[in-house]
């Protein structure tokens, strides 16, 4: 992998930041919303709506506004809400923060989890521990994450057995213990939902990998068989799954709105429900951006961790 590529890819990774920017701007000034409107009500005077209008700068062209938008987020400045009054940046950047906490840790345990699974079932394949592993992930696959997450408030949350808060956040900073008490329900919904398509997925490439010549000639040579399938088989059936975690990035950051939602958790998810709700401009293009833009991240993270497992993958 040549420095030339990784060079090449920031560069698309900030052209897609761009375009994509454009199009959330573009999109978000097509919804019937007006600033000013939001500002001084509906029953605002004429000329106070023009006066703020022309304060805020939305009587000039689109595209100068575009350009004011968008030199001010280069500038880590994303306008100001029209919800709240407050600056966008520090609000979205943290609840980008809290969601991203819930990335890390469902990601890091749907990895340890559900690729020892996968690999469980294939080489198993046809046995009771694989029909159950195969069981359990299509009942994943077929829950939606709302119903998960009702299922676990009632059951973990209850009065009755009160194990963990139905919600809330407690910062980490503030005390460690009391976050991960908080976030143990939405990573765990977060977890079940993620294991079950990331072990089908590992498990489907294993049972291909495990019929290919190249592991007949292993075992053939009397290679043991734990070395056959996390050493030769494993890495050969991990690209597909990278690309459905890398997708997952995305997701986790910004898709798990109902999980969000149901846990009263101040992600970003919840922080764009608010912004739809209260047609809140700034923020919406915000939300939108970022979470666009942790899309390309972690595609190009996957790119690098294809040449990383498969040496025969070759970029220039």
């Amino acid at each position: 992998m040549s420095p030339e590529f990784i060079i090449k890819r920031f560069f698309y990774l900030l052209v897609t930041a761009i375009i994509v920017s454009m199009i959330v701007f573009a999109v978000t000034q097509l919804l019937p919303a007006n600033a000013a409107t939001m500002i001084l009500g509906e029953y605002a005077t004429e000329e106070a709506l023009l006066a703020l209008n022309a304060k805020l700068g939305l009587d000039q062209p689109a595209w100068v506004q575009y350009w004011q938008w968008f030199s001010g987020v280069l500038q880590g400045d994303f306008g100001i809400s029209l919800r709240t009054g407050q600056a966008v940046g520090p609000v979205i950047l943290s609840a980008f923060g809290n969601s991203a906490i819930l990335a890390v840790f469902s990601l890091v345990l749907v990895s340890l989890i559900s690729i020892p699974l996968g690999v469980i079932a294939a080489s198993r394949r046809g046995r009771p521990l694989d029909l159950g592993v195969s069981l359990i992930s299509y009942l994943g696959v077929s829950m939606p994450e709302f119903v998960l997450a009702t299922l676990l408030l009632a059951w973990l949350a209850s009065p009755a057995i009160a194990l963990f808060p139905a919600s809330g956040y407690v910062p980490f900073a503030t005390d460690p213990l009391a976050a991960l008490h908080h976030i143990t329900l939405p990573v765990l919904t977060l977890t079940i939902v993620l294991t079950a398509h990331v072990s089908r997925m590992v498990r489907s490439e294993m049972v291909d990998t495990l019929e290919s010549d190249f592991v007949r000639a292993a075992r053939l040579r009397g290679v043991p068989k734990r070395r056959i399938l996390f050493k030769h088989a494993l890495r050969n059936s991990m690209l597909p799954a990278i690309t459905v975690i890398a997708l997952d990035i995305g997701y986790l950051i910004g898709g798990v709105i109902v999980v969000e939602e149901v846990f009263s958790f101040p992600g970003v998810g919840r922080q764009l429900i608010l912004a739809i709700q209260n047609r809140d401009l700034p923020m919406l293009q915000a939300g939108a951006l970022l979470m666009a833009v942790t899309y390309a991240v972690a595609n190009l993270l996957a790119d690098l961790a294809y040449a990383l497992l498969d040496k025969r993958i070759q970029f220039k």
